[in-house]
């Protein structure tokens, strides 16, 4: 099994995916920062690096735990101390729990960028969109620091601890 760079019995990806969710948050709270002080260009540029990196960095993921590695699972036992049935078993429900999260994000992220770009003008300044779109990219920050918080969850309790 390849190594992660964490220093855990992880993989590469796996430990990117995780800098990621870490980096993505505050990131994402100063692209609406500087939306809140009429920044919204700069705010636009940064949606749109962060929707575009975290789509790659996701696609790369699954094709590394999926066709490298034939599923987390195989991941987890590389460990060198097992996991008992009952931690795999909490590994797998937050796993789900993630799942909720990471499969909605994209879905709603994808949902509010692709219609600000369709209704908002280039340069974007504030306009009848404007009140949806605050409403769907709150839903999208919840979503993605939900998905940052059970990712890590879950990464700690299949690899760290």
């Amino acid at each position: 099994m390849s190594q992660g760079f964490l220093g855990n019995p992880s993989t590469l990806m796996l430990d990117v995916v995780v800098c990621a969710l870490v980096v993505i948050v505050p990131a994402l709270l100063v692209s609406i920062w500087l939306a809140k002080r009429g920044r919204y260009a700069l705010h636009r540029t940064i949606q749109l690096v962060l929707s575009a990196v975290l789509l790659l960095t996701v696609l790369m993921f699954e094709v590394d735990v999926q066709l490298v590695h034939h599923g987390w699972e195989n991941i987890v036992a590389q460990r060198p101390v097992p996991l008992s049935a009952e931690r795999m078993d909490l590994v797998r429900r937050l796993l789900w729990l993630h799942l909720v999260f990471a499969v909605s994000t994209p879905i709603i992220w994808g949902v509010t960028v692709a219609l600000a770009l369709r209704r908002f003008p280039n340069p974007p300044q504030p306009g009848p969109h404007s009140k949806l779109h605050k409403k769907l990219a709150w839903v999208s920050t919840v979503d993605i620091v939900l998905t940052a918080i059970t990712g890590l969850t879950w990464y700690y309790f299949a690899f760290v601890s």
